[in-house]
């Protein structure tokens, strides 16, 4: 064969290739529900917590991921703090076994009705109620390590969670999931998908510096306080700047809301500011409860 013949193979091979992962891609993204963060959103948010966490909270978080064998989650591997933060929503897939923890992951309120901290969050299955829990676990030494794990990966996943403004807040939607949004440049179907593919993935790889990093003594000050109440308010609050960018006017105006919204690029980099402070805030605010909870 000619090499103008085998260089014509070898390029239909590698365009079926691509056809096939572009494929299996839109599958995925029809058939997964919506997630906060994404993976890259959470393991960034893990990167930025194990920078900045003492080295004893890191030396207690490599002995408690020896346990992982009894988590009983072979298919949902849980080898660092990365793996820990994205395994809450791995474990999806077994909704007979997990689906009790499934509520966990928000606590969401209408933006156009005054914030409570309390609301949606009947016997602490709710997200805020579910940061405290697993701390309290986390910290329990008497405890045994594979619990303690388990209770790590929930919190440093739930961590970020709260952070993005759509599991707070809501336009009776389901947090943008029912709400049809186009964004040209990735196959997304939804605001809340947007939110957690998107615009945070430009909101990390653009970041100079890089969001994980070691952050000075102030910048840690500024960015790592509040508790998960004050969080929740935050993204509350955030959310409803989502909604009037998606929608072009203030969703509490009385106006009819639009059956699908466009996400254009420039309405992502109006948001990047936005998302990286919350990409931020949440792995300092991570490192902080670890370091509390580990005894760093």
């Amino acid at each position: 064969m000619g090499d103008r013949a085998m260089g014509s193979a070898e390029g239909s091979r590698q365009v079926i290739r691509r056809l096939l992962v572009l494929c299996a891609m839109l599958l995925g993204l029809n058939a997964a529900p919506a997630l906060a963060w994404g993976e890259f959103g959470h393991r960034t948010t893990a990167a930025i917590a194990m920078a900045n966490m003492s080295p004893k909270a890191r030396a207690e978080v490599a002995a408690l991921l020896r346990a992982e064998r009894g988590l009983g989650t072979p298919y949902c591997r849980v080898r660092s703090l990365g793996d820990a933060a994205v395994w809450p929503d791995c474990i999806r897939r077994e909704g007979w076994r997990w689906g009790y923890s499934f509520p966990w992951h928000y606590q969401t309120m209408n933006v156009c009705k005054p914030y409570d901290p309390r609301a949606n969050c009947s016997g602490g299955n709710c997200v805020t109620g579910q940061i405290e829990r697993n701390r309290r676990i986390l910290a329990d030494k008497g405890l045994p390590a594979a619990q303690r794990l388990e209770a790590l990966a929930f919190l440093v996943h739930f961590v970020g969670d709260i952070h993005m403004p759509l599991h707070s807040g809501d336009n009776n939607d389901r947090g943008g999931n029912d709400m049809d949004a186009i964004y040209g440049e990735a196959p997304v179907n939804n605001l809340h998908a947007l939110w957690d593919g998107p615009q945070a993935e430009r909101a990390i790889t653009s970041a100079v510096p890089p969001l994980a990093r070691r952050y000075a003594p102030d910048e840690f000050a500024a960015l790592s306080g509040g508790a998960p109440a004050d969080w929740g308010r935050e993204s509350w609050e955030l959310a409803r700047q989502v909604y009037t960018r998606a929608f072009g006017f203030d969703p509490c105006n009385g106006a009819v809301i639009p059956q699908k919204v466009v996400w254009s690029n420039a309405t992502i980099e109006a948001t990047l500011p936005d998302a990286r402070r919350r990409l931020t805030q949440a792995g300092l605010r991570m490192a902080r409860m670890l370091d509390t909870a580990l005894g760093g």
